[in-house]
């Protein structure tokens, strides 16, 4: 049904900026929503932003005026610009798509990519 493929995770000095991409690839689908999320060390996943097929996003608390989502529908990809990296951000960080397929409902993760941001 859905692939996705991340990128563009990697090590990054405090301050510094990455961002990452996720781009959903399959037949027979429509994306409903894309999100970011995260996992450090020890601790649960969470959602740190996502964004609709209308344009509406939501972030967390803890990345609002330091990340973007953004998306471009015609190639099913959604981006998450990382600005003002702080160590507490370093995690694995997911790609999940939130789909309908011959009119059932589903969601996808990625594989997950890596960011480390050093003090």
């Amino acid at each position: 049904q859905v692939q996705l493929v991340e990128s563009g995770g990697g090590l990054v000095q405090a301050g510094g900026s990455l961002r990452l991409s996720c781009a959903a690839s399959g037949s027979g689908f429509s994306i409903n929503a894309m999100g970011w999320y995260r996992q450090g060390s020890g601790k649960q996943r969470e959602l740190v932003a996502l964004i609709t097929s209308g344009g509406s996003t939501n972030y967390a608390d803890s990345v609002k005026g330091r990340f973007t989502i953004s998306r471009d529908s015609a190639k099913n990809t959604v981006y998450l610009q990382m600005n003002s990296l702080k160590p507490e951000d370093t995690a694995v960080y997911y790609c999940k798509a939130y789909y309908l397929y011959s009119g059932l409902s589903y969601s996808y993760w990625g594989q997950g990519t890596q960011v480390t941001v050093s003090s």
